[in-house]
């Protein structure tokens, strides 16, 4: 009576006995191997197009047209010939990775960053170098760009970078894989991604997810309609069985095709009301202009600490032109300043982009901005702005924090405007039409926040102005002529006319109910800008600077605190906003020191004081560590471009290794656990499936289920090893002797594998070394997705060699070529006496 056998002993016996379907193990590989029918071809392919379609579809309201369709679509149909190229020549991962790499480095130019390529094709160094910084940097401004972005700035490099690899991954699925739903996955990670850049559009994610999941299930259908039947049938029963087959199929798509209408007919009525997140909402922080002081209130300070100092200086500003630092629409009876509130709101910025102000129309303009004393967090700018691009050392900090409103043509720099700070700006210069163009259009129906804190009397000023104004251009033209006509000019410095700052309530009050109106821009602007609003006439107060009419045209202006202005704003129907000067000529200077009451002074309602002014918080001076121009500096921008070709470099070597080092990783757990398994006999089962695995990496066709004499024969006719039919009689002695294998015997016959498993390395070139060291194939054998057996040369000794039968591993020398007698010799004196047969124990 024999014991009981345990089980692991019987998983070793039957890794032993030869297995019933060894024979049907190389019709399924061969069949495996065989090319793909059409039929096949045309239904895989034409799945994976329309599957991958569905997110570069998507894309389409994150750009801001159908320009990035070129990047896409080219990425889409180079990624699908490399994986069908992959299937045909029946490339590796790595020689696929590779040729992946070697594609988006040679054609990502051409289709993402055309304008850095010579002839709009061939890439140049600086087209490798920004492809390279894009691959890690590019995911990060497209998100940082407010949607749609433009196609311009390497923002299309997301989509040919993610479209290639998907094209590439799934394609590849689809065609070696038995199971077309493992090509599902990329497909789906990329609509999920394409969904997470995308815009928070509620019903665009139901269409996409739809309609995705209709061409996966009807491409399921009919793949597993078109996979062989297991079992055996005759023709006349096939050819019965075929017509309904076919009818479930065509039923099944059209219920599916049904229930996607339906669903998408419905997902329009039942759209959820909540806002939809995705990433660009938790990368884009909101942004509130209202944390920073109005600039209105540092106007006699600019005007007084910086006459002729240069504030900025502009080049490329077409005559005529304005350049812009704030608009303001809100007044509170202290400070004009910007609101959230009406049509267009002042303070409604959004991180600057390259394609802006898209709908302006006027003359194209290109201005240079050079920053000099300014400081502050408001952008100078000319018209309307289409796109802004940053000079310098803090080019990037710059960029990351400019925002731009595109209803007031202002922009601001969170981070602060420094000494030296240049930008170009690609603008466009508006028109400003003439009295007798504006004719009688009307004002524009914009609905601006209400004023608080007027003074009572600006009511009745305004309407007596314009009582005889017919047209309301002539009404805007009353006010403005009150003001620059009856009014006297002063910015309040030593030696000029008394003149106080500010504009609050009380201050307007004085300056509107004197004799004599003396002030300046930051008064009579305010002052207008009441007026009109309490007639009903949309007007806002603009800050900026232009120059002076002799300095009209000069290639360079320089901004100084004396050409620092304010106007008014007011906004015509069909015309936009035109402005208007209400201040008095610089020379019309009152004719004494003092301003008397007039002798009937309409009743005032006395305004409170205004509160005290805060200091306006502005950013330390960036300090100058610049050095002596006179010393040798190290070219930064040589240093910064190797630099980043070198970290780009190593950025797309570090995703293209991961892969291969995993695959390191789990043979090295693979042969740790063999060697420390709890039995003794099964750590010489695992040195033994340990030589298999290593021999099936270089290409040796073993079998599943394959007995160890029959694997020996096999490695033996393929590497001229003889020492395997030696090392396999011996696994069996080993495995069911009568006595388990000592801790010796073990690390011999380990020290033996790894021996012999060193020689097959030396018969192979460095690169099959490294391909075997890759080769997952032995890591899916035994599985589902088990690679069929490849064609392998044998080596130059087992060319020559005669075949060796398993049964008699040690057949005479004279057989044998010179290099496997040799190592027969040696295996046998290595080789300790064979224990005695076990006897069954009664």
């Amino acid at each position: 009576m024999t014991a009981p056998t345990s089980a692991p002993s019987r998983r070793a016996a039957n890794r032993a006995r030869p297995a019933r379907t060894a024979t049907a193990a190389p019709a399924a590989s061969t069949a495996k191997a065989e090319a793909l029918p059409l039929r096949r071809w045309i239904l895989d392919l034409s799945a994976v197009a329309a599957l991958l379609l569905i997110p570069v579809v998507g894309f389409w309201p994150t750009f801001d047209g159908p320009l990035y369709l070129v990047a896409a679509l080219g990425a889409l149909a180079l990624g699908m010939g490399l994986a069908v190229l992959g299937r045909m020549f029946r490339w590796g991962v790595l020689l696929l990775a590779g040729a992946t790499v070697l594609v988006y480095l040679l054609f990502g130019g051409a289709f993402a960053l055309p304008h850095t390529t010579v002839l709009g094709f061939v890439p140049t160094l600086d087209t490798i170098r920004q492809l390279a910084l894009g691959a890690v940097l590019s995911w990060k401004q497209l998100l940082t760009t407010v949607a749609p972005v433009a196609a311009d700035g390497g923002h299309l490099v997301v989509p040919f970078l993610l479209t290639l690899v998907a094209a590439v991954l799934t394609t590849s699925f689809a065609l070696r894989l038995r199971s077309a739903a493992w090509a599902l996955v990329p497909a789906a990670v990329f609509l999920a991604v394409e969904i997470a850049l995308g815009t928070s559009q509620p019903a665009v994610p139901v269409v996409q997810g739809v309609v995705f999941g209709l061409v996966a299930v009807v491409w399921l259908a009919i793949r597993q309609a078109w996979q062989p039947q297991q079992a055996a049938i005759s023709v006349g029963e096939g050819a019965a069985r075929r017509g309904p087959a076919v009818r479930r199929v065509v039923m099944g798509a059209a219920v599916v095709v049904i229930a996607g209408v339906v669903g998408v007919a419905t997902s329009g009525f039942a759209a959820p009301s909540s806002p939809r997140y995705v990433l660009r909402d938790v990368v884009i922080p909101p942004f509130d202009i209202r944390e920073f002081a109005s600039p209105l209130q540092s106007f006699r300070s600019y005007v007084r600490d910086h006459p002729d100092e240069a504030l900025f200086t502009v080049s490329g500003l077409p005559e005529g032109a304005r350049v812009r630092l704030a608009t303001m629409d809100a007044y509170n009876g202290t400070v004009y300043n910007v609101s959230d509130e009406g049509a267009g709101a002042s303070s409604a910025f959004s991180p600057a982009r390259t394609n802006m102000s898209a709908d302006a129309e006027g003359t194209p303009a290109t201005v240079h901005v050079e920053i000099g004393a300014l400081e502050g967090v408001w952008m100078p700018d000319a018209g309307a702005v289409r796109s802004v691009t940053f000079d310098g050392d803090r080019a990037d900090d710059l960029r990351r924090t400019a925002h731009y409103n595109e209803s007031t043509q202002t922009g601001v720099v969170t981070a602060g405007l420094a000494a030296d700070d240049a930008y170009t700006l690609d603008t466009v210069i508006p028109a400003v039409p003439s009295d007798e163009q504006l004719g009688d259009t009307a004002f524009a129906p914009l609905k601006l926040p209400k004023q608080e804190g007027v003074p009572e009397s600006l009511a009745e000023i305004a309407s007596e102005t314009t009582a005889d104004a017919a047209t309301p251009v002539e009404q805007v033209r009353a006010l403005q002529l009150m003001l620059s006509e009856d009014g006297f000019f002063s910015h309040g410095l030593a030696g000029q006319p008394l003149s106080r700052a500010g504009h609050g309530a009380e201050r307007i009050a004085t300056l509107l109910g004197s004799q004599q109106m003396v002030g300046d821009d930051e008064q009579y602007a305010t002052a207008m800008a009441l007026l009109a609003r309490e007639i009903g006439i949309p007007a806002r107060v603009v800050m900026g600077f232009y120059p002076e009419e002799d300095a009209a045209g000069e290639p360079v202006f320089e901004a100084t605190g004396e050409t620092l202005h304010a106007w008014v704003e007011v906004a015509f129907d069909g015309a936009g906003w035109v402005p208007f000067d209400p201040t008095p000529p610089e020379d019309q200077v009152p004719s004494d020191q003092t301003t008397k009451p007039k002798a009937d002074p309409k009743p005032q309602v006395l305004q409170p004081p205004p509160p005290p002014q805060e200091q306006v918080d502005l950013p330390p001076t960036v300090a100058d560590d610049r050095g002596s121009e006179d010393e040798d500096a190290l070219d930064l921008g040589l240093l910064w471009t190797i630099l980043s070709i070198g970290i780009g470099a190593l950025a797309v070597l570090a995703v293209l290794l991961a892969p291969f080092i995993v695959i390191g990783v789990l043979k090295a757990a693979r042969r740790r656990k063999r060697r420390a398994a709890e039995r003794a006999a099964d750590r010489i089962s695992g040195g033994w499936d340990e030589l298999v695995d290593r021999a099936a990496d270089y290409g040796a066709p073993v079998r599943p289920g394959a007995t160890r004499q029959e694997d020996a024969g096999v490695l033996t006719a393929v590497f001229a090893e003889p020492r395997v039919a030696t090392l396999a009689t011996r696994a069996d002695l080993e495995v069911f002797g009568p006595t388990e294998p000592t801790t010796d015997d073990i690390e011999a016959f380990w020290t033996e594998v790894d021996h012999i498993v060193g020689d097959m390395g030396r018969e192979r070139s460095l690169w099959q070394r490294l391909r075997a060291r890759l080769s997952i194939r032995s890591l899916l054998a035994g599985t589902r997705f088990a690679l069929p057996p490849r064609p392998v040369r044998a080596t130059p000794a087992a060319a020559d060699a005669p075949t060796v039968s398993p049964a008699s591993p040690d057949r005479p020398e004279s057989t044998a070529a010179p290099r496997a007698a040799r190592r027969t010799r040696r295996a046998q004196r290595t080789e300790p006496p064979a224990p005695s047969a076990p006897q069954e124990t009664p």
